[in-house]
């Protein structure tokens, strides 16, 4: 009986040892699942952490390297462009010389500068400057004939390479183009009968009268030194009126009036007054085109020391008007 009672509580000991350690085994098994599953979770964490405080960091980074290429592009864009306008710059010239022509933009209407001459030949002093000029570039010259309203268009869309037609230099042309060292130099010139012996200023002219055309800008300086206006249809017919006794007085540029004389040297009209201000006429040029300034500019300076600008001059106007 005793031995039964002790197999029985033994047999109850190990039910309760087996017991036991089936029922620590899951939790054990937990709190691995648990580790196990906590270990991700901190892993993740930690990227997290790690790539949040390097975003600052690569985002300044691409920040600094976008501004570097924004500034490697500018400077390369800038590099571009300056050489562009260089390359334009010598294709004009050397196109010029490939091609040998120099194209002309002039009137062939403005006489003495540009006009046809009896045998309908294109001629003037324009005309022989701009073959001058082409000759010294060791090119032809070959002339397009346009309107003076067309004229700088022309220029713009480049049908000819520079205008020779007596273009003055103005700060809003100088703006928009490039011009060659002048010349020629013109004044306005008061003129009167040789006896006139009333009018020596152009003050004088407050209450005489000037023979105008009414298109022409001398209209209004006559009109703005009180002078009245006496309608006509150009020069010709103001001299005319002046000769006759029917004006006091005309208004012009010399060179008209140097024109004039040359053709009619027994004329009784004479300069009784010059202006202070000088209109100067150059070679009008596309802008960016400094070689062919340069080469212009080389042209009229040895036209200048031969001699050869003086002689035109005088031969067209019976006066040097190349020097100021």
């Amino acid at each position: 009986m005793k031995r039964k009672n002790i197999t029985g509580i033994i047999i109850s000991v190990v039910l309760v040892i087996g017991l036991t350690a089936c029922s620590s085994a899951p939790s054990s098994s937990s709190s691995s699942q648990s580790a196990a599953a906590s270990a991700p979770e901190s892993t993740a964490a930690s990227v997290i952490e790690s790539t949040a405080a390097s975003a600052p960091e690569s985002a300044a980074a691409s920040r600094a390297s976008s501004a570097v290429s924004s500034e490697s592009s500018a400077e390369t864009s800038d590099a571009d462009s300056a050489a562009s306008a260089v390359d334009n710059s010598e294709d004009d010239l050397s196109s010029i010389k490939s091609s040998g022509v120099l194209k002309i933009g002039t009137e062939g209407t403005y006489s003495p500068y540009s006009y046809h001459d009896d045998s309908n030949k294109l001629t003037g002093f324009d005309v022989e400057i701009a073959a001058l000029i082409a000759e010294k570039l060791g090119v032809k010259a070959e002339y397009e004939e346009t309107k003076w309203d067309s004229m700088v268009a022309g220029l713009d869309s480049k049908r000819f390479d520079v205008v020779i037609n007596q273009v003055s230099i103005t700060d809003e042309r100088k703006a928009k183009y490039d011009f060659s060292t002048p010349y020629t130099y013109t004044r306005g010139a008061l003129i009167t009968k040789k006896d006139n012996t009333d009018i020596k200023t152009f003050e004088d002219l407050k209450g005489k009268k000037s023979a105008q055309s009414l298109t022409s800008n001398w209209a209004d300086t006559a009109k703005g030194y009180g002078a009245d206006i006496v309608s006509t249809d150009g020069f010709n017919q103001s001299i005319d009126l002046v000769v006759q006794g029917r004006a006091d007085a005309t208004l012009n540029d010399d060179i008209t009036f140097y024109d004039y004389i040359k053709q009619k040297p027994d004329a009784n009209v004479q300069i009784a007054a010059k202006s202070d201000d000088v209109s100067k006429s150059a070679v009008l040029i596309r802008k960016g085109n400094s070689d062919l300034v340069k080469a212009v500019n080389q042209a009229l300076s040895e036209l200048e020391s031969d001699g050869t600008l003086s002689e035109l001059s005088n031969r067209y106007f019976g006066t040097d008007v190349t020097k100021e």
